[in-house]
């Protein structure tokens, strides 16, 4: 059984050609991708429509989680193990590099910040830019 297989088996999800294609495109490139992006390196089989509803299952059963960049756009990277469909888990840093462009999840804790009183977190990004490993 192949990765892509066994991920969407976990997630209790039927494996079909598109979520399989769609699945290992991430696996392959182990960085975060935008709509166009998938969109771009999968085969023209898969329509625009079939992304958009892969990739927001995907996100409800905690196989993948959003990404935002500097120039607004929304990417998605894979989540960890610690993410299920009831609940995300993606306090850490998200870097992008200023050469390639590419953006991927660091295994670095987003700092607590103390709010004012009145204000509840639901939800934490933390974008930092630079230069990646393969890009020095």
């Amino acid at each position: 059984m192949t990765p892509s297989c066994e991920m969407l088996k976990e997630h209790d999800l039927r494996s079909t050609p598109g979520r399989q294609a769609i699945l290992s495109l991430f696996l392959r490139k182990k960085h975060a991708l935008s709509h166009g992006d998938i969109e771009r390196w999968l085969d023209p089989q898969y329509d625009r429509v079939t992304v958009y509803r892969t990739l927001r299952t995907f996100l409800k059963r905690g196989i993948i989680h959003k990404v935002l960049d500097d120039e607004g756009d929304l990417k998605y990277a894979l989540c960890s193990e610690a993410c299920s469909s009831s609940h995300h888990h993606h306090d850490h840093v998200h870097f992008k590099c200023r050469k390639c462009g590419e953006t991927s999840c660091l295994e670095v804790e987003i700092p607590a910040v103390k709010l004012p009183r009145g204000y509840l977190v639901s939800e934490r990004n933390l974008l930092i830019q630079g230069v990646c490993r393969k890009c020095t």
